[in-house]
């Protein structure tokens, strides 16, 4: 046998070995393991006693002045009320920017349980003893600015919660231009 024919019968060997090993593994266990300490890193529960952390506990608190990820401060200029929203905050979507779709997707998403399809307060939580929200279509929601719109979607009011944590800034502002279609 020449060289060349001793190479190809030793990569056959070796290349049928490899293919035994893989059909006859047990694919619920895995091959080879690299950094065991981190596949079997001791896990602390919440709210259980820990020694890594100076005051001994495993859940801590957010470093003081931290953002959560993709919630920057909204009102930069000193606080905000219900009563100064609508002068302070304005709209910050340019005409080709407002997509009315999207904001009747999030209105949907939302907002549609409780103040129902059309905005007349009759969604279908309203009949399981949710007491109904006001119309949406009435004269003072007809009056009321973009800022007092997504003052109250962002913080709520009576029975309704805040949006601000669950809707991003600028799904909010959307669905005030929505809410401009149902009037």
């Amino acid at each position: 046998m020449n060289a060349k024919s001793v190479f190809y019968v030793i990569f056959s060997i070796i290349g049928l070995y490899l293919f035994g090993q893989f059909l006859a593994r047990d694919t619920g266990q895995p091959n080879v393991e690299f950094l065991p300490e981190m596949v079997y890193s001791p896990a602390y529960s919440a709210f259980a006693e820990n020694p890594n952390f100076s005051d001994g506990k495993t859940l801590q608190l957010p470093p003081e002045g931290s953002i959560p990820l993709g919630f920057l401060p909204e009102y930069p200029d000193g606080e905000l009320t219900a009563e100064n929203a609508g002068e302070v905050l304005h709209s910050p979507l340019i005409n080709e920017e407002i997509d009315r779709n999207r904001g009747a997707f999030i209105y949907a998403t939302f907002c549609q349980i409780c103040h129902g399809f059309n905005g007349d307060g009759d969604g279908p939580v309203t009949k399981r003893g949710v007491p109904p929200p006001p119309s949406l279509k009435t004269e003072k929601v007809r009056k009321m600015r973009d800022g007092d719109l997504y003052f109250l979607i962002s913080r709520g009011v009576g029975n309704m919660p805040g949006y601000d944590i669950q809707i991003k800034r600028s799904d909010r502002w959307q669905v005030v231009e929505f809410l401009k279609t149902l009037n």
